[in-house]
């Protein structure tokens, strides 16, 4: 049996590798089109004029899907590990409602492109990239109680690190951007889809776009350190009948179905 055929090890799996090739498929698009320069443009940028905009919308928003369904799993993984400790199963409930709103986040970036919905697609990158960052930081504090009863302590030393790279990340965006558009540097900044070195600003759209990218690759490697968790998981789905027909009578009782989904038992 191949390693992804354990369990649900294929859901992060699919996620990073399907992310991914939204990012490549859009970012090459945008530059065979001559729609971005090659040198590190903003990921909104690759997916704002069309075709890619197409592409980059509909492939991000079977991501939101796939970063739904990991994060469910995951949240339902936690919980069976520790039916009883009351501190992490309040964590692990924050963890899923901060991990929903960034698949939320990543749909409406997706769907809201940068230079139409300026301020809408800002609050996408908000809570894909804030409330993201906090799920990482919650499951990185899971995986430290969680250690060394239920995994070894170096799954919690390799998520500690990313979550270190993403919060380095997101500083530097974060500064940087705030000066960009902070009004001193022109007011098309917003709609502006070439750089050059002789702009003003160009040194902080490029520290913003690397750190920007930074980010995202983070997301990458945290997702990827749960295919071996994933690899001890699988979900059934049960269909209760309340009769043997669909009409209005009396129910009945009858034998119950059990399906496996997604995945075989171990």
């Amino acid at each position: 049996m191949w390693w992804f055929q354990q369990g649900l090890s294929f859901l992060p799996s699919a996620l990073v590798i399907w992310t991914a090739a939204a990012f490549i498929f859009s970012y090459i698009t945008a530059i065979t089109l001559h729609h971005v320069d090659p040198a590190l443009p903003y990921i909104s940028d690759t997916g704002t004029v069309a075709p890619e905009k197409c592409l980059f919308g509909a492939m991000l928003n079977i991501a939101a899907v796939l970063c739904i369904a990991t994060i469910y799993v995951r949240y339902k993984q936690v919980h069976a590990l520790n039916p009883e400790e009351s501190r992490i199963i309040k964590l692990n409930k924050a963890g899923l409602v901060l991990g929903l709103l960034s698949c939320f986040g990543l749909s409406v970036v997706a769907n809201f492109q940068k230079t139409a919905f300026f301020v809408v697609h800002v609050c996408g990158a908000v809570l894909t990239f804030g409330m993201g960052s906090l799920y990482m930081f919650v499951q990185t504090i899971l995986s430290y109680q969680m250690q060394p009863k239920i995994h070894g302590k170096q799954v919690f030393w390799i998520r500690l690190l990313v979550v270190i790279w993403c919060g380095v990340s997101a500083f530097s965006m974060l500064t940087c951007s705030s000066l960009l558009y902070s009004g001193n540097f022109g007011t098309d900044i917003v709609q502006k889809l070439h750089w050059n070195p002789e702009d003003r600003g160009y040194v902080l759209h490029m520290v913003t776009t690397a750190a920007e990218w930074s980010m995202s690759f983070s997301f990458f490697g945290f997702f990827l350190t749960y295919i071996r968790d994933f690899q001890k998981i699988s979900l059934r789905v049960e269909a209760n009948l309340h009769g043997l027909t669909l009409y209005d009578t009396a129910p009945c009782p009858v034998n119950n179905e059990r399906t496996r989904l997604l995945s075989r038992d171990l």
